[in-house]
């Protein structure tokens, strides 16, 4: 098992925040997200053992190339799993930039593939695709960067993307992550990435998705990672107790907001993320043992959190795991903390990471 941690870039604090957009009138971080702020989240997201730190992308959030760039000053070891959206750039120049964050980083770059799931903020930046097509698009940009980070001149005519003469000298290559949970989004997944991300849905419904998944490669290599949210504590009774705060924050009125912007995404992964919830106490959000929704009233994108003691929680990743997923990218509130107490209490517990470097 591989794990990673979260930058919190649109800011952090005690409270629920939005990971792409600070559209939803919620009040100013608490910690807001200078260089400063971000490099102490990084550094103990290393420390704590983490082998890499993802970073969003979209409206509202700062450009991840820049903030990444600068964060890998202030780390050693740390990984930086850098969000793009395939459409707003050319595969070559993506390749380019690629290869300078590997130069100035020591390679220490992992590329998270974006295809994006919101036709309001798609518009915004001029991208006007549907869903599908979307997919399709990604599908060519991905097959051109793979051509691109072979090292060898190509041409490429496509029906998205023409090159003549491309590719890099002596790249090396990231690995690839990639999102999505429709058929189009599956079929992208299963011919060009290293990584299928998944958004943390009941342990079962990840099982299926996997051996979907893994129909679909066929004999290509493809590994599962699924994204979540961690409230983990020394007994079960604090950690339910810390998610009845975090709902506590969650204003009636911000969570109608966020409900409505969720109902105008096109994203199949977020459609799915909001059917899991439905309203109450914390526990009324318990959606598989451990696991609670709550997160996905107000947040995009990754909306379920894993509760419990930190044997409780040690133990449904292990039900992940079982069933496929062998990368699991964290996060919690504030991010700094909760960085060190998942690393401290959490991951040692898991099989093979008792000796975690935390020189």
């Amino acid at each position: 098992m591989r794990f990673h941690w979260f930058l919190p870039t649109t800011g952090d604090g005690h409270e629920v925040r939005t990971a792409i957009t600070t559209t939803d009138t919620f009040r100013p971080a608490a910690r807001p997200a200078t260089v400063a702020y971000l490099a102490q989240v990084a550094r103990a997201a290393e420390h704590a053992g983490f082998e890499a730190a993802l970073t969003p992308v979209g409206a509202g959030c700062p450009d991840p190339w820049i903030v990444c760039s600068a964060l890998a000053q202030h780390t050693s070891r740390l990984k930086f799993l850098v969000a793009f959206r395939p459409g707003f750039t050319l595969p070559s120049l993506l390749a380019q930039q690629a290869q300078a964050f590997q130069e100035i980083s020591g390679n220490r770059l992992l590329l998270n593939v974006v295809t994006g799931g919101d036709p309001v903020e798609q518009r915004s930046y001029g991208d006007f695709l549907d869903h599908d097509a979307r997919y399709a698009r990604t599908d060519e940009f991905l097959d051109v960067l793979r051509r691109a980070f072979k090292g060898e001149p190509f041409d490429y005519r496509g029906d998205y993307y023409t090159l003549e003469g491309g590719g890099l000298t002596e790249p090396i290559a990231p690995e690839i992550y990639f999102g999505g949970a429709s058929p189009a989004a599956e079929q992208v997944a299963a011919r060009r990435v290293d990584v299928a991300l998944m958004w943390g849905e009941p342990p079962s419904a990840i099982a299926e998705r996997v051996k979907r998944l893994r129909d679909l490669a066929g004999e290509r290599p493809l590994r599962f990672g699924v994204r979540l949210h961690v409230i983990a504590r020394d007994t079960s009774e604090e950690a339910w107790a810390e998610a009845d705060r975090l709902l506590s924050g969650m204003d009636p009125a911000r969570i109608a907001r966020a409900q409505e912007r969720f109902a105008r995404f096109d994203s199949v992964g977020q459609r799915r993320m909001v059917d899991l919830h439905g309203g109450g106490s914390a526990r009324d959000l318990e959606i598989h043992p451990g696991l609670w929704a709550g997160v996905g009233l107000v947040r995009e994108g990754a909306g379920t959190a894993l509760v419990g003691s930190y044997a409780e929680v040690a133990e449904l990743i292990r039900q992940y795991a079982a069933a496929g997923a062998e990368e699991f990218i964290l996060s919690g509130w504030p991010h700094l903390e909760e960085a060190l107490r998942v690393g401290d209490f959490v991951l040692p517990r898991l099989v093979g990471l008792e000796g975690v470097n935390r020189s």
